[in-house]
């Protein structure tokens, strides 16, 4: 009887200890690392009543700074302070109920990689190849459909999930670099876990957790290693503004203010002006900032205080955790703009040498350069942001290639666009674009018109800034008669098995697919050496009889870049230009390889761009 009485004791004691572990659900960041400049950590905590409970750390090192409750008792926010020279390892949170330890957590601080501190972000030496994951390749089958997340494997829906992975990226790595890319960047692979429409990635519901449809956590770390080693960069694409309807905490928020809630359902208006115009209406700024982007995508409010950690935290864990080389936000002016300032500013206090990039979906440099650290604003405002995507420019390039040359059109409305560069704080540091994930493909664009299409590339590649190019650009992927984004972000060729055509072998591909790939990866390689492109000066000449022309120069190197819509050969005199060119005899074009005499003239052959290397 007494045997029975002992099991029985020990059954109840074991059962009671398993039911108070399974009360903390999630403890988020999920773990740290010793050494991080900043010594203050907050945690969220999240459990049945958790808030109710008194925590405690005895582990030298750690302390207890502030213990925060909510409105809601199922969230408890730890500050801890960690000492500057705290050892890596593990120590105990204890949580006590009047008196009684009634739960236990474990909390790792990792040991940080050498130089972790100095990593250095992408910069104008780089050129960033973008990519959908879903719609690449699907390097792992066995992920196509998960139990237990919603949307499965639909390869004939446009708009479903067709099963690209990070183990497709990961086993064409030499594909890119052999191209000649040197970094690249991936729309969100963290969870999206809803209904419909989740394969782009930007409705997270898991701020921590890869989809398991992309791979898992050490797949997506395992791809930077791997990227790394072969010389390639890894971008991060970050959203802060909003999260998904499916995420875990909209069944049960910390607090009512954790998102941006209206007593009817309000949109944004996507009025990018609002934030600077001197005349806006209050309402009309809050409706651009609280509104929703879509009923799908909740609208996160940064000023809360927790979730601001929560978000920074985030950006920092990835950053550390994967060896990032940069982040892209999405969606940059939609948050909090003072929380944004905060967010970049807690970034480069950890990591001075890294990258950022915001999306700033607008027409005109003024509204985009306002973003940008180190510009004087009228309003006072002040960014901690170093780059941004450059939207004016990739309006500019299509309508002047497209256009009839006039006075305010064509080639003159580059030019033009480039000579408004003195409303940037720092121009070069802007992400040049010929197309991405939202719009439609520049060869369709540019009406399929391949002369047009090669002194596009010429321009993006030899400009100020750092060229991004979308997945299947180098083949010439086309979206014709349609902007929908599911067949923008089409499957790249040769991703799934039994693909007829195949981009990676060059299988099924046409005669021009193949120039346009051989066009990237001769410029993209050489463009690797070339510091006049990278850090190098420019000096561009007004456009006249569909030619514009412009320098790349630095001590060591001088470029001529011609770029030209002429339909029949022209005579292109040299004498204009003696102010860069005086003293300089010959030169080659990269594209072509020919040789040319810099006398009087030379003669370009129709629609073909030329890169003259100045001798």
């Amino acid at each position: 009887m007494k045997k029975y009485s002992l099991l029985f004791l020990f059954l109840v004691s074991f059962l009671g200890t398993m039911v108070a572990q399974n009360r903390i659900t999630r403890v988020e960041p999920p773990n740290w690392w010793a050494g991080m400049k900043n010594p203050n950590l907050q945690l969220l905590i999240y459990g049945s009543n958790i808030g109710n409970l008194k925590p405690s750390i005895k582990h030298k090192g750690v302390k207890i700074k502030k213990v925060n409750t909510v409105e809601n008792s199922n969230y408890l926010f730890l500050d801890l302070v960690l000492d500057n020279n705290i050892s890596a390892g593990d120590f105990k949170i204890v949580f006590s109920e009047n008196g009684k330890k009634v739960a236990t957590h474990k909390y790792t601080l990792e040991k940080r990689v050498a130089g972790a501190a100095q990593r250095k972000g992408f910069d104008n030496s780089d050129v960033l190849y973008l990519i959908t994951p879903d719609r690449y390749v699907n390097g792992d089958a066995s992920n196509d459909n998960v139990k237990g997340l919603v949307q499965q494997m639909d390869r004939s829906d446009k708009g479903g999930r067709h099963g690209g992975d990070i183990e497709g990226i990961r086993k064409n790595l030499d594909y890119l670099g052999d191209l000649g890319f040197t970094a690249i960047w991936l729309n969100p692979v963290l969870e999206n876990n809803m209904e419909k429409y989740s394969y782009h990635g930007y409705s997270t519901t898991d701020f921590y957790k890869v989809d398991p449809r992309f791979g898992s956590n050490e797949s997506y770390k395992q791809l930077s290693a791997e990227a790394k080693s072969k010389g390639i960069k890894l971008i991060m694409d970050m959203i802060v503004n909003h999260c998904g309807t499916g995420h875990w905490w909209m069944n049960d928020l910390p607090s009512e203010d954790w998102i941006n809630q209206w007593k009817d359902y309000t949109q944004t208006n996507h009025r990018k002006t609002l934030v600077q115009d001197p005349y806006a209406s209050e309402l009309d700024r809050k409706i651009f900032t609280d509104g929703w982007f879509v009923p799908t995508m909740p609208d996160l409010n940064q000023r809360n205080p927790f979730l601001g950690t929560y978000l920074t935290q985030n950006g920092i864990w990835w950053i550390e955790y994967l060896d990032l080389a940069g982040i892209r936000m999405d969606t940059y002016s939609y948050p909090d703009m003072d929380y944004m300032t905060e967010w970049n500013a807690r970034v480069f206090e950890e990591f001075p040498n890294f990258n950022v990039v915001g999306e700033e979906w607008f027409h005109d440099q003024t509204v985009v350069s306002y973003w940008q650290a180190g510009k004087k604003n009228a309003n006072g405002y002040t960014s901690d942001l170093k780059s941004l995507m450059d939207f004016p420019m990739q309006f500019t390039v299509t309508k002047a290639l497209l256009a009839e040359e006039g006075w305010s059109d064509g080639l003159i409305s580059i030019y033009e666009t480039l000579a408004q560069d003195f409303v940037y704080a720092n121009p070069n540091d802007l992400v040049v674009f010929p197309d991405n994930h939202d719009m439609s493909r520049i060869f369709t664009q540019l009406n399929e018109d391949y002369d047009l299409f090669k002194n596009a590339i010429t321009f993006y590649l030899t400009t100020r800034g750092v060229p991004q190019i979308y997945y299947g650009t180098e083949i010439l992927m086309t979206n014709p008669g349609t902007d929908d984004h599911g067949i923008i972000r089409s499957d790249f060729p040769g991703g799934w098995a039994g693909d007829t055509v195949n981009a990676f072998t060059q299988k099924g591909l046409t005669d021009q697919q193949k120039e346009a790939q051989a066009l990237f990866k001769k410029l993209l390689n050489w463009r690797q050496k070339k510091t006049a492109i990278h850090f190098g000066k420019l000096k561009h000449f007004i456009p006249q009889d569909n030619v514009y022309v412009y320098f790349r120069y630095d001590d060591n190197q001088k470029l001529m870049v011609v770029l030209n819509k002429n339909t029949a050969p022209y005579n292109l005199e040299l004498d204009r230009f003696s102010e860069i060119l005086e003293g300089s005899r010959s030169a080659v074009d990269v594209l072509s390889g020919k040789n040319f005499l810099l006398n009087k003239s030379i003669e370009l052959s129709p629609k073909t761009p030329l890169i003259l290397e100045i001798k």
